[in-house]
């Protein structure tokens, strides 16, 4: 039996990170994987669905160019070269990330883990044991109970269609429905999302969702908030028949289901350990990643904390460190910031308005809102969205927020700044780069 200091189940970021830091520091070290290296980011998630975003820009683009002086002839999209050569760019980075494993002299092991006990995992017929063992598995689509739902596809599906729809009904209100809603509009699809509450996005800033809604709608996506689909069926010539909530039917090729996604656990063997659950169905763990079972720790999505790739690889590494070096093994989850790749693009970083209200005593609220630069000669009616949160009691900035193009690239240089615990007065003394977007966030002067 093949006996490891380390055995990691789930080769996605966090996994994978452990694992390399782990034998870096000289520990014996083996990972499971069922599927593809790199886990959903890397092929169903971050990576894909940011080239899917690329791709969909271009359509404005063209659009735009024709007042600058460029004159373009109509512009066709070809769904296969788009999907094919991502699929290139895919199957490069699983190979990359092989090769960091092999390089690092971790132990590949293809295929499904499942535990025997709390020392033990089984692959086929072959058991490893081992000291410590860690659950990356991350999560997987989760469908509700739909009649006909069947019919509907996952975030997983969308990436290899056969063919580009003409129509796409898009339900849920979260990062990957509001970022496929775009996408598919940006590739000259006819979309309607729904969302069964009467905003998307929850748990962001108020105004930022407000505006992001106003925005997709101006650019032509049919949002329709306090709405559900109830039943599908499928017709004859394969189109979709839906049945709202509200009475309403809608017609469609092709219905996207982005409502949530649950850990991977099934068939893990987990009622063979002492690893518990928690309420919402995730594995616990405490601030160390430990679970119930002496010896078995999880991270990453699969215990329900920030469900965001960079998060797992802070987590990968603090684990390993703590486990073979002289780590303190803790995250330091202030300020972790985000970003949704909807068209256009949302960032934050820090606290919401109403967080903030809740948490401090006396804040001061800081906005701007204007056409970019670019749109005063595009014509495009599109508008920029910019906010800053201030403690009163210090001056620190303790959130900011983005609407508009490149937020993410601007968002990321701000949370450095906060982070590290810039006040409102370097902020307003830091000399801005004009002309650009970025400038607004050392210009705001007057609170609100």
């Amino acid at each position: 039996m093949e006996k490891f200091d380390l055995l990691v189940v789930g080769a996605g970021s966090g996994g994978v990170r452990a694992a390399r830091i782990a034998a870096s520091h000289g520990a014996r070290v083996g990972i499971i994987e069922e599927r593809f290296l790199g886990g959903t980011c890397v092929n169903v998630g971050c990576v894909p669905k940011k080239l899917f975003s690329y791709a969909a820009h271009y359509a404005s683009d063209f659009e735009d160019a024709r007042n600058y002086g460029w004159q373009l002839q109509p512009a066709d999209f070809d769904w296969p070269t788009l999907r094919d050569n991502k699929n290139a760019e895919i199957a490069r980075l699983n190979g990359i990330y092989g090769g960091l494993l092999e390089r690092a002299g971790v132990s590949l092991i293809e295929g499904h883990g499942e535990f025997r006990d709390s020392r033990h995992v089984a692959v086929g017929n072959t058991v490893y044991e081992a000291d410590n063992i860690l659950i990356a598995v991350g999560g997987w689509p989760h469908f509700p109970d739909v009649p006909g739902i069947e019919h509907a596809i996952s975030s997983n599906e969308i990436f290899y269609l056969d063919k580009l729809p003409k129509r796409a009904v898009v339900v849920g209100g979260g990062y990957i429905a509001t970022e496929f809603a775009s996408i598919l509009h940006g590739l000259g699809v006819s979309v309607t999302q729904l969302y069964r509450r009467d905003l998307f996005l929850r748990g962001f800033d108020q105004e930022v969702r407000e505006v992001l809604a106003e925005e997709m709608r101006k650019s032509g996506v049919d949002i329709r908030f306090n709405e559900d689909c109830v039943s599908i069926v499928k017709n004859a010539d394969k189109t979709l028949a839906l049945t709202l909530k509200s009475g309403a039917t809608l017609a469609t090729d092709l219905l996207l289901y982005a409502t949530g996604r649950r850990p991977l656990i099934e068939n893990l063997g987990l009622e063979n350990t002492a690893v518990n659950l928690t309420d919402s169905g995730t594995v616990a763990v405490n601030e160390l990643f430990e679970t119930d079972d002496p010896g078995i720790f999880a991270l990453g999505d699969v215990t329900g904390g920030y469900e965001l790739t960079p998060v797992a690889l802070a987590e990968g590494h603090a684990l390993a460190d703590r486990l073979f070096s002289n780590g303190s093994g803790l995250v330091d989850y202030d300020f972790v910031p985000t970003a949704i790749f909807s068209h256009p693009n949302v960032a934050t970083v820090g606290f919401s308005e109403e967080e903030a209200r809740e948490r401090f005593k006396n804040i001061k609220v800081f906005k701007s809102g204007f056409k970019h630069l670019r749109h005063t000669l595009s014509g495009r009616d599109a508008r920029t969205f910019m906010k800053l949160i201030v403690n009163a009691a210090d001056d620190r900035v303790v959130g900011a927020h983005m609407v508009g193009d490149d937020a993410g690239e601007l968002i990321q240089g701000l949370a450095i700044a906060i982070k590290a615990g810039a006040t409102k007065a370097v902020f307003d003394s830091t000399i801005g780069i004009h002309p650009s977007a970025a400038e607004e966030f050392v210009t705001m002067r007057s609170a609100v």
